[in-house]
């Protein structure tokens, strides 16, 4: 089987005009389709995909009286899983280092709070969140990946708590 990349995430919103707001204008995506689905027990979902380059996507959908939907669900996923900070999140590229330091004060100058520039040995990062309470981030690979960086997929620790197969 051959992978072609990933085609879109999707995310839920409680505010489709904030959500697109802070995508189109503050990180520069562009908005592909938008489109609103009626579901047949009632309400309307606004639907809207977002191009994070080279026609990959982001799409949010919002949920307006459609019955079975609560209106208070965490749009920002963490918290409603009962996981702490951004475990559950969303990493776009940085085209390198230097393009990670302008996103980083392109933020900055948006009111956007960002934590980093961080060092994770084979990658650098900033992180933050959107306007759902998503934790983002934007990542540049700083090494040619390799064997090494698989390693511990073989070390004690590791296999501790690998979970059988079956």
């Amino acid at each position: 089987m051959t992978n072609s990349g990933l085609h879109h995430v999707g995310l839920a919103t409680h505010n489709m005009e904030a959500t697109l707001d802070f995508y189109e204008n503050i990180l520069g995506f562009k908005t592909r389709v938008c489109d609103v689905i009626q579901p047949a027990t009632g309400g309307a979902i606004r639907h809207a995909f977002l191009d994070t380059g080279d026609g990959e996507m982001i799409a949010f959908m919002e949920f307006n009286e459609v019955p079975g939907i609560e209106t208070n669900f965490d749009a920002g996923i963490n918290r409603g899983l009962g996981l702490g900070g951004g475990v559950m999140h969303f990493a776009f590229k940085a085209a390198d280092e230097a393009d990670l330091e302008v996103k980083k004060n392109h933020l900055l100058n948006h009111d956007v709070a960002t934590r980093g520039i961080v060092d994770h040995g084979w990658c650098k990062s900033i992180y933050f969140t959107d306007p759902n309470g998503l934790q983002l981030e934007y990542c540049v690979v700083t090494e040619v990946l390799d064997d090494t960086h698989v390693a511990d997929k073989k070390s004690e620790v590791w296999m501790k708590y690998a979970k059988s197969n079956g």
